[in-house]
């Protein structure tokens, strides 16, 4: 099972769709890290990001995106309504699969003294990761924000970080990592400009001030909408749940004479939070199940489904659209990992392959990273397609509505051209890694290494094919020129690795 740890870093930028978009692509280009989601927000000035990966490779994601933060934010002239001590504010990690929180503190700790070690910027360990209770609440750490930190931290022994010099860096601040279970950020939004009202309700909900145990909250105002925002980050939504804040605030609202406008989730939220508001909106009895939410029960006939190939042979036997060869080449890629885990399985723990101990566990861990990632790209390509039919199917009557649909047209052809450049990219990983197995794997076993590299191969070759018939329906521009570089460079790494296992297999077989 592959380790999987959630990173929800923080940065001080809402603002700069250029600055942001250099700090996400600097953390995608980290093999194995997948980006679940980006929020940014301009009146706080603040970008949050969701990646999701093992634990090596959200460390290296984190380490290159504060990396670009540190050159391109400078808190001397970063203004908004959140607080803030440092360009990458705060960094958080959540254990997420096979990962428990002592790795996830190790982690923090790990990540903190490095980024103070390449930045010199200082380092406050927070939440599980804090080395003394007074750090383990973020509002406690974050304390006088930047300006006042600058100041503190010279003089103010209680400030000494945990890593890094004992001085804020000039331009970046500083920055807190942790480590944390799952935690919701939740925004209700109030018809008035009057933010002492907000303000107050954020005091009557907060822990800190005799509300909610696991809720901490701050009162905002949205100039651009004219409008006030009660701003709250709920550490544990199963013990002080979404819906019930909520019922506070519109409560407390009620006493003001407001009303609520309405609310927003800033990144994620777990589908068990959402369940639990429904069952208390709808006033669900004793009869109810979340298990007859229709998602719930196909996502639990999938897992059973997953004993036997048939169901999935059939859908692509069918006569309907999807799943189709993109989901076929993710699913050899897929395939191509899994015998790449069983050879490593049958080498590790044998006395005469202990030279090839450290870097079979390695393939291992990453094979079977890619297994998981290729098997929920089965589903991505097919998605993808519906998605481009669905825009090709939007209305053209008007100019409006041809112009709506260009747009979601340009979109949808770009998802569905990335998706099968993503099973290129891991099935050449899987290559790369079939070949050292074939190296250096149990040579009893050099045919299913082998036969693990040529799934992966055709799986490249197949979802080539749909990147290229993706690509005629667009225009010329750079995502298209870029995408064709990409599949052409792509092609060639895959048939040079599959070249090396063969000269291999020549000698082994």
């Amino acid at each position: 099972m592959p380790k999987l740890v959630e990173c929800v870093p923080n940065f001080s930028e809402g603002r700069r769709p250029e600055v942001i978009k250099a700090i996400v692509d600097a953390m995608k280009s980290v093999k194995g890290v997948t980006l679940l989601d980006q929020e940014a927000d301009a009146n706080h000035n603040r970008s949050v990001i969701t990646i999701v990966g093992e634990p090596g490779a959200i460390q290296e994601a984190v380490l290159r995106g504060a990396a670009v933060a540190v050159e391109k934010i400078d808190l001397n002239h970063h203004t908004g309504e959140h607080p803030r001590m440092g360009a990458i504010d705060v960094i958080p990690f959540v254990p997420i699969v096979g990962v428990s929180m002592a790795e996830c503190v190790e982690l923090a700790r790990q990540t903190g003294a490095e980024l103070a070690r390449r930045h010199e910027i200082p380092v406050y360990l927070y939440e599980k990761a804090a080395t003394r209770s007074s750090r383990e609440n973020l509002a406690e750490v974050r304390q006088g924000e930047f300006e006042g930190i600058r100041e503190s931290i010279q003089t103010d022994p209680a400030r000494k970080p945990d890593f890094g010099p004992g001085r804020v860096h000039p331009t970046a601040g500083a920055t807190a990592v942790g480590a944390r279970m799952f935690l919701v950020a939740y925004n209700v939004h109030l018809n008035t400009s009057n933010v002492e009202i907000a303000r107050k309700i954020a005091d009557a909900i907060r822990f800190r001030t005799g509300g909610f145990r696991y809720v901490k909250a701050l009162g905002f105002e949205l100039a651009d909408r004219g409008c006030v925002q009660v701003s709250m980050n709920l550490v544990n939504y199963k013990k002080s749940p979404v819906h019930r804040v909520f019922h506070v605030i519109e409560s407390e609202a009620r006493r003001y004479g407001v009303s609520v406008l309405d609310s927003e989730v800033v990144g994620l939220i777990p589908n068990e939070a959402l369940v639990m508001a429904a069952e208390d909106a709808l006033r669900l009895g004793h009869t109810w199940s979340p298990k007859q939410i229709v998602e719930n029960k196909l996502a639990e006939a999938a897992a059973g489904a997953q004993q036997s190939l048939d169901p999935f042979l059939d859908s692509v036997a069918a006569k309907t659209e999807t799943p189709g060869g993109g989901s076929v080449a993710a699913l050899s890629a897929a395939l191509g990992a899994a015998l790449g885990s069983m050879v490593c399985r049958f080498t590790l723990g044998k006395k005469k392959f202990a030279d090839a101990k450290e870097a079979l566990e390695k393939c291992l861990v990453r094979f079977e990273a890619l297994r998981a990632e290729l098997s929920g790209l089965i589903a991505d390509d097919a998605a993808a397609f519906d998605g481009l039919m669905a825009a090709m199917r939007l209305p053209k009557d008007t100019p409006e509505q041809q112009a709506a649909r260009a747009d979601r047209m340009a979109r949808a052809t770009e998802r569905a051209v990335e998706v099968p450049l993503t099973v290129m990219e891991r099935s050449v990983e899987v290559l790369e890694l079939a070949l050292t197995t074939v190296r250096r794997g149990n040579p009893n076993l050099a045919s299913d290494a082998g036969s693990a590299a040529q799934a992966a191969r055709a799986a490249a070759t197949c979802a080539s094919y749909n990147v290229r018939i993706n690509l005629k329906g667009m225009i010329e521009g750079p995502f298209r020129q870029k995408a064709q570089g990409r599949m052409k460079d792509l092609l060639a790494q895959a048939a040079s690795r599959l070249a090396e296992i063969d000269a291999v297999l020549e000698e082994r077989l």
